[in-house]
């Protein structure tokens, strides 16, 4: 098993959505949670399962939710690093310039 690092930036991601869903529909935003947390639970099982996208960042879809984890997988160190939990509809050379 591989140690999984989430970044503050991505905590913060995670947060801000799961706020706006429950703002949407109570209780939405704990799902969306869950579903995060089952992709990750995914990626540390299969950190090669993923498409690489820039660089060494793959990306991870996450089921029901148009989001993406964005991760590092360093394999000589058994460690994931997610930087971003990104909306699909936002233009990914914003997440370069935010990141």
């Amino acid at each position: 098993m591989f140690e999984i690092i989430i970044l503050p930036r991505a905590k913060g991601d995670i947060r801000n959505a799961a706020l706006w869903y429950n703002k949407q529909q109570p209780g939405l935003g704990e799902r969306f949670t869950r579903e995060i947390r089952k992709s990750v639970k995914f990626i540390a099982n299969n950190p090669t399962g993923a498409t690489i996208r820039y660089n060494k960042t793959r990306t991870a879809i996450i089921d029901v939710f148009p989001y993406l984890i964005h991760y590092t997988f360093l394999k000589e160190n058994k460690q994931i690093i997610i930087s971003a939990v990104f909306h699909t509809s936002r233009n990914p050379q914003n997440w370069k310039k935010e990141r």
